[in-house]
C-alpha cells in the first residue's frame, strides 16, 4: 500500500502535451482505473488473510473458553469470593492438568497451586532474615513467628489434599467437611498470623509492607478453595439428607448427659473416674524424671497415635514451653490447679511479639491439659502478654486456669474446647480464630490500667466461610475482687470484633453487672459492625439485660436452633472425639 501511494504521490499530470489531450484523459483514466484495482486487490487480499488469522485466533478462544475443563472450573470458581483470581490462577495450569473432570478435581488443583505459592512465601521470608541486618529484634522474631505459621499452613494444605482424594468414602460426609474447612480456615487464620507481628512499632511497617502482597494474595487462594469445599460439601451433604431422610449424625449421636448414645453407661464411668496412669514424671526437686516441662516434652515421642501422659507435679514451673506440632496427643496432668502452676512473663512492652509472648503454647493435635495453671505474671502495662496458646487440633482443657491481663488465652486456631476452667483477663483476653468452645467455666475480668477498658473476647474470623468463633455455654461471666470494688471505674464489655467477620456466642451463661449494658464494644469505628455475628441466648443475671444492648447489623438474639447450631456436638464436631479425652462435656443445649 505505501508504494502505491509513493506512486500516486509522484505522478505530475501537467505535463501532459495539450493536443494529446483526448488521449492523455483515456490514459488518465485507464491508470486510474488499474489503480484502483490494484488497491482493492491488495484489500481484499489483506482482508482475507486477517480473516483467516481472526478466525483462527477466535477458534482458539472459543476452543479455551468452552472445553468442559474451563466450564467446570469457571463454575467452580462462581461460588467463592474472588472468582477472577480464581479462575486465572487455575485456567493457567490447565495445559499441564487435563484431569479435570468435576468440582473435585478443581479444588484439588487449586490446593496444589496455594502449596506451591505458599512455599514460595516461606523462601522469601528466609532471604529476609538472613540478609537482615537492620532487623529489630522484634521484628526478627516476628519473622521466626511467620516460618513457623507458613510452615504449619504448608502441613495443612498437604493434609487437605490427602483428605480430598479420600473424600467422599473414608469418613462421613459430615466429619469431611469438618476437618476440610477447619484445614483451610487455620492456613488463612495463619497468614494473617504473620502480618500481626508486624503492628507493634511503627517501624515494623516497612517489613509489613513487604510481606503484605504475598501473604494476602494466599489469604485469598485459601479463602476460594474454602469456599469451595464449603459449596461441594454443602450440596453432598444436602443430597445425602434428601436421599437418606436421615438426621445429621452428631444429632443422632447426642445422648444424655452430654455423653454419645454409643457410649455404654460403663464406658461412661471408667472414662470419668479412672486414674490416668503417667508415662513420665516432672518434678521440680528432682524427684521425678524430669525437673521441666520443655524436658519432657523434648523427650517424648513424635507422632504418637497413643496418649502420652506427662505427670506434672506441684510445683511453680517457671519457663516457656513449647508443644510443636510433630508432638501429637500429648496430655499434662497436674497434681491441682492451685498446685501446679506453669508461669513466664514475656510481654510486648519488652520486645516480644504476642504469638511468641505465650508461657505455654500447644499445637501438636489431640493435646489435652488437666489441673494445671497456665499464667502469665508481666501485668496490665506490659501490653499483650500471653498465658496459652492453643493451635492444637481437637484439643481439651479440664479444670485449668489461665491468668493474665491484655490477651490471656489466645484461642489461636482448629478445634478447641475447654470445661470447668477459669479464664481471667482484662483487654482481649479471649482472643483468637479457633472453633472454641468454653463450657461451665468462670470468666472473670479483672483490674485494668488507669484508662483502660476490659474486653472478655475478641475473635479474629476474616472469611464468612470460616467455621470458626468463640462460643461460651453454661458459664459464670463477671468480676474479679480486684476489679468489683471499682468496676464503676472500669467498662468491662463481652467483646469487640478483632476482624471482618468476628463471631462470638454467649449462651445459657450467668452475667453479672460487671458487664456494661451495651453489651459489647466497637474496634475502631463502624468498622464490622454490619459484618460481625455477635448472639446472645437465654442468659441470666443483671448483666444479661438486653434492653440495653447494641443496635448494629451483626448483633442478634438468637432462636433455640440457631443456638443449637454452636453447641459442642455441631461447632467442633464434638461427637467424633470428645468422649475419647475423658474429659466431662455436653454436645447440646
Amino acid at each position: 500500500m505505501s508504494r502505491i501511494k509513493d506512486f500516486l504521490a509522484g505522478m505530475s499530470y501537467s505535463g501532459l502535451h495539450s493536443d494529446d489531450n483526448q488521449i492523455s484523459k483515456k490514459k488518465k483514466k485507464l491508470v486510474l482505473l488499474s489503480l484502483v484495482a490494484s488497491i482493492l486487490l491488495i484489500a481484499a487480499v489483506i482482508a482475507v488473510v486477517a480473516g483467516v488469522n481472526s478466525r483462527k485466533k477466535d477458534s482458539q478462544i472459543a476452543d479455551i473458553k468452552i472445553s468442559p475443563a474451563h466450564t467446570i472450573v469457571k463454575s467452580s470458581c462462581s461460588s467463592t469470593l474472588y472468582p477472577d483470581l480464581c479462575y486465572s490462577t487455575i485456567a493457567n495450569s490447565l495445559t499441564e492438568n487435563k484431569k479435570v473432570k468435576s468440582q473435585k478435581d478443581v479444588i484439588e488443583l487449586a490446593l496444589n497451586i496455594t502449596h506451591t505459592t505458599v512455599k514460595q512465601n516461606y523462601f522469601k521470608i528466609g532471604k529476609l532474615i538472613a540478609k537482615g541486618k537492620n532487623l529489630t529484634e522484634r521484628e526478627k522474631t516476628a519473622l521466626h513467628d511467620c516460618l513457623e505459621t507458613i510452615d504449619e499452613t504448608l502441613d495443612e494444605l498437604h493434609e487437605a489434599v490427602k483428605d480430598l482424594e479420600e473424600y467422599p468414602n473414608k469418613k462421613s460426609l459430615k466429619q469431611h467437611a469438618d476437618d476440610l474447612k477447619t484445614l483451610l480456615s487455620s492456613a488463612m487464620t495463619n497468614q494473617e498470623t504473620c502480618l500481626d507481628g508486624f503492628s507493634h512499632d511503627d517501624a515494623d511497617k516497612h517489613v509489613r509492607e513487604e510481606l503484605n502482597k504475598g501473604e494476602d494474595h494466599v489469604e485469598k487462594m485459601c479463602s476460594n478453595v474454602l469456599a469451595m469445599i464449603k459449596n461441594m460439601t454443602d450440596t453432598d451433604i444436602a443430597n445425602e439428607m434428601k436421599l437418606s431422610g436421615r438426621k445429621l449424625i452428631e444429632d443422632e449421636d447426642s445422648g444424655t448427659n452430654g455423653w454419645p448414645k454409643w457410649l455404654s453407661a460403663g464406658d461412661r464411668r471408667l472414662l470419668q473416674s479412672s486414674p490416668v496412669t503417667p508415662d513420665v514424671v516432672v518434678a521440680a526437686d528432682g524427684s521425678g524424671n524430669y525437673r521441666t516441662v520443655s524436658a519432657a516434652v523434648a523427650a517424648a515421642p513424635e507422632k504418637s497415635s497413643r496418649r502420652y501422659v506427662i505427670k506434672i507435679k506441684a510445683g511453680i514451673y517457671r519457663e516457656n514451653v513449647e508443644v510443636p506440632k510433630k508432638k501429637t496427643n500429648i496430655m499434662f496432668l497436674g497434681d491441682g490447679r492451685s498446685n501446679t502452676i506453669i508461669t513466664g512473663s514475656r510481654n510486648v512492652k519488652d520486645g516480644s511479639t504476642t504469638f511468641h509472648s505465650a508461657t505455654v503454647a500447644v499445637v501438636g493435635e489431640r493435646f489435652l491439659a488437666r489441673d494445671i495453671t497456665f499464667q502469665n505474671t508481666a501485668g496490665p502495662s506490659k501490653h499483650q502478654a500471653v498465658a496459652l496458646r492453643v493451635g492444637a487440633d481437637l484439643s481439651a482443657f479440664y479444670r485449668c486456669d489461665m491468668l493474665a491481663y491484655q490477651d490471656t488465652l489466645y484461642v489461636h486456631n482448629n478445634r478447641q474446647f475447654f470445661i470447668q476452667c477459669l479464664i481471667s483477663g482484662t483487654v482481649d483476653f479471649i482472643f483468637g480464630n479457633a472453633a472454641a468452645v468454653f463450657q461451665d467455666c468462670d470468666i472473670h475480668a479483672r483490674r485494668p490500667d488507669s484508662g483502660q477498658r476490659n474486653m472478655v473476647t475478641a475473635q479474629g474470623r476474616t472469611d464468612p466461610n470460616q467455621n470458626t468463633g468463640i462460643v461460651i455455654q453454661k458459664c459464670r461471666i463477671g468480676a474479679t475482687s480486684d476489679l468489683r470494688t471499682v468496676q464503676g471505674n472500669f467498662p468491662t464489655y463481652l467483646g469487640r470484633p478483632w476482624k471482618m467477620y468476628s463471631r462470638t456466642v454467649i449462651m445459657q451463661s450467668s452475667i453479672t453487672n460487671a458487664i456494661h449494658p451495651a453489651g459489647w464494644h466497637e474496634w475502631n469505628g463502624n468498622f464490622a459492625l454490619e459484618t460481625l455475628f455477635y448472639g446472645e441466648h437465654q442468659n441470666t443475671g443483671a448483666g444479661a439485660s438486653i434492653t440495653g444492648r447494641v443496635k448494629w447489623g451483626g448483633h442478634k438474639v438468637i432462636s433455640v436452633t440457631e443456638a443449637q447450631s454452636y453447641s459442642a456436638g455441631r461447632f467442633i464436631a464434638g461427637g467424633s472425639w470428645l468422649s475419647s479425652t475423658g474429659f466431662p462435656f455436653s454436645l447440646g443445649l
